[in-house]
C-alpha cells in the first residue's frame, strides 16, 4: 500500500486537490492522508477545516502554522516544523502540494529533504507577484509535475525539469465544476443568508510586494462598490501581509443591505454562486480561471494576475476608484463570449491522477533530481 500525503493551507488549494483525495479513498492500494494547516484553522476565516472534516476522509491531521507576525518567512518556517514531524511519523511514499502558497513550498522542501517524492500540481504557470517566485521554487523542489496544459509543461522543461517527470492532467478543480454536480442556488443562498437576487462577487487579496498601497487600493475598491449601488457577495482575502488593511476597509460594508460579507465558502457552494453571478471583481485567480469557464465576466484589478492566460470575459483595469466604477457600470453580463482559449483539461484530472499512481514508471522517478539542458 502506498501512502499519499496531501497538504492544504487554504480554501483555494483544497478545491484543487479535493477530487484527487476522494478518488483514492475508493482504492485499497492507496492510503490518502490530509495535512491541514494555514487559513483552515483560523476562526476569522471560517475555520474551514470543518468543511474538510465533513468530507469524511479517513486520515486528517491539523497543525496551526500562523504566527503573531503576518510574514511569509515565519509561516514557512513554522509549517516546515509541523510537516516535518508529520512526515517522520507517517513515512509517506508521496507528498502532493498545489500551487504557489508558502504551505506548498514548506511541503515541497520538507518532502524533498527527507527523500520523499514530491508531486506539484499546477506548476509552470505565471502570475506576476511573489506567488510566481513561490510557485517556481516549489517546482524546483518537486520531483513530479502534474500540470494543467502543454504551455505549463513547456515552461517547466525550460526551467530544466525532465520531460519524463511532467504530466498534463488538466486543472483538478474542473472535476468539481460541472453545474449538474453543484448544489442549487436556492440552497446556497439560504445557507449563507444571501437575500438579493442579482449580485457580483468581490474577491480582493493583498499583493505583498505592493504593501505600501494596499490600504489605498482597498479604499478605492470599497468606495467604488458602495457608489455603484449594486449587490455584492464579498469574500474575505487570504491571510497574507496586507489582509488586515483590506478587512479594515471591508468593515465599512457592515450593515449595508447591498453587501453580504462572508469569511469563506465551501468550494462547490462558491462555484454555484460564481456561475450565477453577474460578474466577479477583484484580483483573485478565480476571475481568470473559474469565471471564464462559466462565461462570467471579470473585472480584474491591479497587477496580481499579470501575465496569466486571458479570455474575452476579462477586463483589466488599474486600482483607481473612477475606473473601477466605470467598469462596473459598463459591464454587460449577458454578452456572448468565446472563452475557448482556455486549456485546463476535460474535468477528469482525478482519473488521470489515479492512472499515474497505478503506473510503475511513476514510482521509478529518482529523488536525486537531474537538470535537463535545452538542446
Amino acid at each position: 500500500m502506498k501512502k499519499i500525503a496531501f497538504l492544504s493551507g487554504t480554501r483555494a488549494d483544497f478545491g484543487k486537490i479535493k477530487s484527487l483525495i476522494q478518488i483514492l479513498e475508493d482504492y485499497d492500494e492507496f492510503e490518502a492522508h490530509v495535512f491541514v494547516t494555514g487559513m483552515h484553522l483560523l476562526d476569522k476565516y471560517g475555520k474551514t477545516i470543518i468543511e474538510i472534516e465533513k468530507c469524511k476522509f479517513s486520515n486528517i491531521y491539523s497543525f496551526e502554522n500562523h504566527t503573531h507576525e503576518a510574514t511569509m518567512d515565519l509561516t514557512l518556517a513554522k509549517t516546515i516544523e509541523g510537516f516535518s514531524k508529520c512526515i517522520k511519523e507517517l513515512q509517506p511514499d508521496l507528498v502532493v502540494v498545489h500551487g504557489d502558497r508558502v504551505e506548498a513550498l514548506a511541503g515541497a522542501i520538507t518532502g524533498s529533504l527527507n527523500n520523499v517524492l514530491v508531486a506539484h500540481i499546477e506548476g509552470g504557470e505565471i502570475s506576476g507577484t511573489i506567488d510566481e517566485l513561490i510557485r517556481h521554487s516549489v517546482s524546483k523542489m518537486s520531483h513530479l509535475h502534474l500540470v494543467s496544459n502543454s504551455e505549463a509543461k513547456r515552461r517547466l522543461i525550460q526551467m530544466g525539469e525532465l520531460d519524463s517527470s511532467v504530466f498534463v492532467i488538466g486543472s483538478p478543480d474542473l472535476d468539481l465544476m460541472n453545474p449538474k454536480q453543484l448544489p442549487d442556488l436556492v440552497t446556497v443562498k439560504k445557507y449563507y443568508e444571501i437575500s438579493f437576487e442579482n449580485y457580483g462577487i468581490v474577491m480582493f487579496h493583498p499583493v505583498t510586494t505592493e504593501y505600501d498601497t494596499i490600504k489605498r487600493d482597498a479604499r478605492n475598491i470599497v468606495n467604488a462598490l458602495i457608489t455603484s449601488d449594486k449587490n455584492y457577495v464579498v469574500i474575505y482575502p487570504n491571510n497574507d501581509l496586507g489582509s488586515k488593511e483590506i478587512l479594515d476597509e471591508f468593515k465599512r460594508l457592515e450593515n449595508n443591505s447591498n453587501f453580504r460579507v462572508i469569511p469563506s465558502l465551501r468550494f462547490e457552494y462558491f462555484l454555484r454562486l460564481l456561475k450565477e453571478a453577474d460578474f466577479i471583481i477583484g484580483n483573485s485567480s478565480a476571475g481568470v480561471r473559474e469565471a471564464p469557464y462559466y462565461s462570467v465576466k471579470t473585472i480584474n484589478i491591479g497587477s496580481r494576475q499579470n501575465n496569466r492566460v486571458q479570455a474575452e470575459s476579462i477586463i483589466n483595469i488599474p486600482c483607481e476608484e473612477e475606473k473601477i466604477l466605470i467598469a462596473i457600470r459598463n459591464i454587460n453580463s449577458k454578452e456572448n463570449l468565446n472563452n475557448n482559449v482556455f486549456e485546463f483539461g476535460n474535468g477528469d484530472s482525478n482519473s488521470q491522477f489515479l492512472k499515474l499512481l497505478q503506473s510503475t514508471s511513476f514510482w521509478q522517478v529518482n529523488c536525486q533530481k537531474q537538470f535537463q539542458d535545452l538542446l
